[in-house]
């Protein structure tokens, strides 16, 4: 008897430090999902709420009692019919899903659907995670309103005009660029300035004016140019460059104006 109480004591206190263990380990995931600041709902094969993390809450109406419900159940802020048909999709495919969903015109999500994987490789369900990338895409609609912005203005402008980003890449060009120098939309939209037409703006004076004015937030004045045309002829222009910033959400552009003079 006291070799068997002896041996009780050793499992005993072995299973007391696993459980401790297991305490850790939970509290640690615990901690981990709060702080990631991702909303993630766990479901079992039947889409029943397993298990969900504090920011789905703000996402899906949850609360506590709601483990052991249909996900189908809760009413949430997006497509409920689309996020649970993409689990479905995910349950019998085992191929993720993701989509960028916008509630009331002003939050915006990045959803994505995996498989929920145990240790041994068994799908037990599937697990939704709800990023909050509002800011990201806020971002994006600045640029896009400052490059609607640039093209206006530089298409009401008769001298030839490029915009170029920090990779000296042209994000746009003015009608009067095209007509002088002949060039086509697929030959001058993103492409980089020293690769335009016949290499004619590949001058290394040049490139060095235009790598200073993003970092240093300075521009130059009347650059004297040769440029040729496509008729064969040349032409002498100065060439002035700013930097502009619609915002502070939108990427830095170049401005690059062409003034021709006579030689």
């Amino acid at each position: 008897m006291q070799s068997v109480n002896e041996e009780l004591i050793t499992v005993n206190a072995e299973l007391q430090s696993k459980i401790e263990q297991l305490a850790g380990i939970q509290n640690d995931m615990k901690n981990l999902l709060d702080n990631i600041n991702i909303g993630t709902v766990f479901l079992d094969r039947n889409l029943t709420i397993r298990r969900f993390t504090r920011d789905a809450t703000r996402v899906y109406r949850l609360v506590a009692t709601d483990v052991g419900r249909p996900l189908a159940d809760i009413k949430s802020n997006l497509n409920d019919d689309i996020l649970m048909a993409d689990a479905v999709e995910v349950l019998e495919s085992l191929v993720p899903r993701e989509r960028e969903i916008r509630v009331g015109g002003t939050t915006s999500y990045m959803v994505r659907v995996q498989p929920y994987r145990t240790l041994d490789n068994v799908i037990e369900g599937v697990v939704l995670t709800f990023t909050d990338i509002t800011k990201r895409v806020a971002a994006e609609e600045a640029e896009r309103a400052a490059r609607q912005l640039a093209e206006s203005i530089v298409d009401t402008v008769r001298e030839p005009l490029l915009v170029l980003d920090g990779e000296m890449r042209v994000v746009s060009a003015s009608h009067s660029f095209y007509r002088r120098f002949g060039a086509t939309t697929d030959g001058t939209i993103n492409r980089r300035i020293s690769d335009l037409g016949n290499r004619q703006f590949d001058i290394p004076e040049l490139h060095e004016l235009m790598a200073n004015i993003l970092p240093d937030k300075v521009g130059f004045e009347d650059f004297p140019v040769g440029l040729e045309l496509p008729d064969g002829g040349r032409c002498k222009m100065l060439l002035n460059a700013r930097r502009v910033l619609s915002s502070a959400e939108a990427r830095p552009l170049i401005l690059l104006a062409m003034e021709e003079v006579k030689y």
